[in-house]
């Protein structure tokens, strides 16, 4: 809403220019060079300078793991002048546009300098941008409602939108977010048209809501989201990958997306970690996992050597689908004889205690679910479950594999499109062998409008540019 990228993805997730008007790259692909287009302000009126972006770039770059092997082949980053950067490499990198340009957490949103060089652990103090909406303060209320206003002095791209590319029109003057806990109230909402527009209808709902006059109920993402069995490889018994195999040989992804979405219209079974749909698709690595067997599975934990230690799942029952992936993870683990104990807990306590490294009986944990947005599981380096880094930088779980993280680096300095994809294919058969985590299934998210709303733009990530609404 507030801010704006360098480059960004278009429906067909290829990276595209967005505040950068033009760029070069040195035959030896080792400098790039980068114009900033005309007319960017910030929101407080000041012109955006390329020392701006540079500073966006480099707070980025120490969060986001795609940022961070993007940094690693870094030799130097700096403004020339004041709508000119140049980012030289230490050696060729095919993943450039690609990173600068990601449609998803953490996404690198440009800021202004002073604000950039907050301390990247810490929240940003003031929500400054140049993109088509800006954040009214005032009027933004905790946990009820956020507002946004039209930003007059944005100066939209001259294409017509494409996912998170092209020209983001702002065609309405304010958008309020309204937080409403109950999802039955927020259908009722906007069955009796007191919202427009409803972003996450739990699927039981879609049914009443599709036979409600002028709502209008759609899949507006082509890619879905994929629910993730994520183990923690640090302790036993999934320190044991003949263990965490077993595990993967019960994930039958038609009893997951059954018991936790229900409708088929609304889940895909997908042989993938790469989001079905998006280039890299592919089922390297799936043969043996393409017919799930607890009878094979039970049997592959007992030669694996099991002894009976008690696997701690942590369910989040604020989260209904997650609450149900848990379930069912725990129904299947104790049918191959696990010892499973469930652990209630809501999703902010999940999220703290997913940190945790510590053994289970002073606060660790064995298993836990989320999903993925299909955006964030396009590629092996920006698909953070793929990281085989270790204790040091490998996602919650802590899989430590160097032949995965070495073929990861490959793939991101390869900048041969066939090569790539055939790198994708390999890095995905490796992560499944060492039982990097478990992909449940595929599942769309329903928005629902009411019928007056259009220009809605179709992408893994809601925008709200290019709406209008009729009166």
């Amino acid at each position: 809403m507030v801010y704006d990228t360098l480059f960004a993805m278009d429906a067909n997730l290829k990276p595209q220019p967005q505040m950068v008007d033009t760029w070069t790259v040195s035959d030896d692909q080792l400098t790039w060079t980068f114009r900033l287009r005309d007319g960017l302000k910030w929101n407080d009126g000041n012109p955006v300078t390329a020392e701006d972006c540079v500073a966006s770039l480099k707070r980025w770059g120490k969060r986001d793991g795609m940022g961070q092997a993007l940094m690693d082949v870094v030799a130097d980053l700096s403004a020339t002048d004041a709508k000119t950067f140049v980012m030289k490499l230490k050696e060729p990198y095919g993943l450039v546009l690609d990173s600068i340009g990601k449609i998803s957490s953490n996404v690198p949103f440009m800021m202004p300098k002073r604000l950039a060089e907050t301390d990247p652990f810490e929240q940003v103090p003031e929500i400054i941008g140049s993109g088509p909406f800006k954040f009214s303060k005032d009027e933004w209320v905790p946990g009820a409602k956020v507002v946004y206003t039209k930003n007059e002095d944005y100066v939209p791209r001259s294409e017509p939108p494409s996912g998170a590319a092209g020209g983001k029109i702002a065609k309405v003057d304010r958008v309020e977010w309204i937080y409403i806990p109950d999802p039955q109230t927020a259908m009722n909402a906007l069955i009796n048209g007191e919202v427009d527009y409803f972003e996450n209808p739990p699927p039981d709902l879609a049914p009443i809501l599709e036979q409600a006059d002028h709502v209008v109920v759609e899949v507006n993402d082509p890619l879905g989201n994929q629910g993730m069995l994520r183990m923690n490889h640090l302790l036993p018994p999934f320190n044991n990958n003949k263990i965490r195999q077993a595990v993967l040989k019960t994930i039958d992804q038609e009893v997951y997306m059954q018991a936790a979405v229900g409708n088929p219209k609304f889940y895909s079974i997908c042989y993938s970690l790469y989001a079905c749909g998006s280039p890299l698709q592919t089922d390297a690595g799936y043969d043996s996992l393409k017919k799930p067997s607890i009878k094979a599975a039970a049997k592959m934990l007992k030669d694996a050597g099991y002894d009976g230690t008690k696997v701690v799942i942590m369910q989040p029952t604020d989260i209904a689908i997650l609450s149900a992936f848990s379930l069912v993870t725990a129904q299947r683990l104790r049918d191959i004889g696990m010892n499973v104990e469930v652990q209630a807990m809501d999703w902010s306590t999940l999220t703290s205690r997913r940190a945790k490294k510590d053994p289970v009986d002073k606060g660790g944990w064995n298993i836990f679910h989320t999903w993925w947005i299909g955006g964030d599981i396009t590629n092996p380096v920006v698909a953070t479950g793929m990281s085989g880094g270790g204790v040091d930088r490998a996602w919650f779980g802590w899989p430590d594999d160097p032949k995965l993280e070495a073929m990861r680096s490959a793939f991101a300095r390869e900048t041969d499109p066939g090569k790539q994809k055939a790198l994708a294919a390999k890095i995905q058969a490796e992560a499944i062998n060492i039982g990097a985590y478990g992909n449940v299934g595929t599942f769309f998210v329903p928005v629902a409008y009411r019928d007056n709303v259009k220009g809605l733009i179709k992408s893994p990530v809601q925008f709200f540019w290019n709406i209008s609404v009729e009166r």
